[in-house]
């Protein structure tokens, strides 16, 4: 059986410069998913502090969905179809395609449900009150009605990434990026005869998005341009390909929901200062977010790439690919995070010119930027151990990142009363997030003591000599 030029392009390329050129269209991609919320927010906040508060008590639940429909249950069908084709298995990575798309609406349903019923405690408990909660619940009530909607368009374009195809979802999403950026203000403020819906259009706003988005992404999987095809004639849904699915996609949620329960649980310690705390950490917060997807964007090809190598018996280069991708990703996360702490105003005065905002967003981007690296490194390699199916290292290293970061931040509240020690508890917290999890992998946690050197070191010079 002959093999995709695309998957002989994972399996034999230089693996930096092949990282390098999947990543460019994959970092656009994300960035203008990204933008989409930054475009939100700066929309959002021109209807003042409580508005932008009530945002911010929603963003880590909407994060929460993205980063699980993208990257941890995303990841598990991106790392199926890849193994797939690794191994030459090309009928099962056509039936991954339906396959996907149920897993996405039964998700997308259960999100709806949980947050349409439960939202309003939820959201009262990390601090909401007031105009803040009402804004709270107006947002998300719209937001988690079009769950559906957002898992849909994760899952299908985890599909394409899994052939290697990084440039269908840059179009799409980029595309979708620029459908937004006038769409958004019409509904927040109205024009004519588009009566203003206030912070509720932003949330409309943002579910047409992925509606067209998900139309797009599903012409080009019927299209003869696509590798893989999504067809519901002759398709039997089986277990062992939902399994292959779901074993990786679930433990992956785990990791996920820890960073958003590390953010969320800040937020809520934030909120014993008032609503400015609050929207100022939920905006400076909101550029660790901007890393997730700047960081996927390698990620996403370095899943593929790992993922491939595994299927093929390559287990060599897929290790060898994981600390090129580990390199790019910390110097990326680390750049964004000092400029962060150096020029924190500029950032936050995008969003508003509250001076509690301000001081509680500045507090955060200097205790917490100069870790950002760490940040990087961990959640790189999360995408990486995705490819290689081994995720016990990533979620015990998410676990160790919300249990300093929770206990850290409530003892900082007990002894010292100062918001910004939660926020050094915070850097603490992704120091050990990163460290955990390089050196469980370079220790070779991934495939044990046979055949598999233990430390980089040994990896080094097997390389050096082959």
């Amino acid at each position: 059986m002959s093999t995709d030029p695309r998957t002989r392009l994972l399996l034999e390329a230089p693996i930096a410069r092949t990282l390098l050129r999947l990543a460019a269209p994959n970092v656009l991609v994300m960035i203008a998913q990204a933008a989409v919320g930054l475009i939100e927010t700066y929309f959002v906040g021109k209807l003042g502090t409580d508005a932008l508060a009530g945002m911010a008590l929603v963003f880590p639940i909407v994060m929460l969905m993205q980063m699980t429909s993208a990257g941890a249950v995303g990841g598990g069908i991106a790392s199926a179809i890849a193994r797939a084709l690794g191994a030459q298995r090309r009928a099962d990575a056509h039936a991954l395609v339906l396959h996907a798309m149920v897993v996405a609406l039964g998700f997308g349903l259960a999100f709806s449900a949980v947050l349409l019923v439960g939202g309003r405690t939820l959201y009262a408990r990390m601090g909401g009150e007031g105009a803040s909660l009402e804004a709270a619940l107006t947002y998300s009530h719209w937001v988690f009605a079009g769950a559906v909607l957002v898992w849909l368009f994760n899952s299908l374009a985890a599909v394409i990434r899994g052939t290697g195809n990084m440039a269908v979802p840059a179009k799409v999403t980029v595309g979708g990026v620029v459908f937004l950026v006038p769409v958004s203000p019409l509904l927040i403020f109205g024009w004519g005869p588009i009566p203003a819906l206030g912070i509720a259009g932003g949330a409309i706003a943002l579910l047409l998005y992925y509606l067209v988005g998900t139309l797009a992404l599903l012409a080009y999987l019927r299209s003869d341009a696509s590798y893989l095809k999504l067809s519901l004639a002759g398709v039997r849904l089986r277990w062992p390909l939902f399994r292959d699915i779901l074993r990786v996609g679930l433990i992956s949620s785990i990791a996920t929901l820890c960073v958003n329960l590390s953010i969320a649980v800040a937020t809520a310690l934030a909120g014993r200062f008032g609503a400015g705390a609050i929207a100022g950490y939920g905006t400076a917060s909101r550029l660790e977010y901007l890393l997730v997807p700047l960081v996927f964007g390698f990620g996403a090809p370095l899943l593929a790439m790992v993922g491939t190598c595994i299927g093929a018996g390559q287990r060599e280069r897929a290790l060898k690919a994981t600390w090129v991708g580990v390199a790019m990703a910390f110097v990326m996360a680390e750049a964004v995070g000092l400029a962060a702490a150096w020029f924190p105003r500029p950032w936050l005065m995008l969003f508003g010119n509250d001076p509690a905002m301000l001081e509680a967003g500045t507090q955060y981007l200097r205790a917490v930027g100069p870790f950002y690296g760490f940040f990087g490194t961990g959640l790189v390699l999360y995408f990486a151990s995705q490819g290689a199916g081994r995720l016990l290292w990533p979620v015990l290293g998410n676990l160790a990142r919300l249990a300093v970061a929770a206990l850290g931040g409530w003892l900082a509240l007990r002894w010292s009363g100062e918001l910004v020690h939660v926020f050094v508890a915070q850097a603490a917290a992704l120091v050990v997030y990163g460290a955990v999890i390089a050196g469980a992998i370079a220790g070779g946690s991934w495939f044990g003591p046979v055949g598999w050197p233990r430390s980089t070191a040994g990896l080094l010079r097997r390389v050096g000599a082959s």
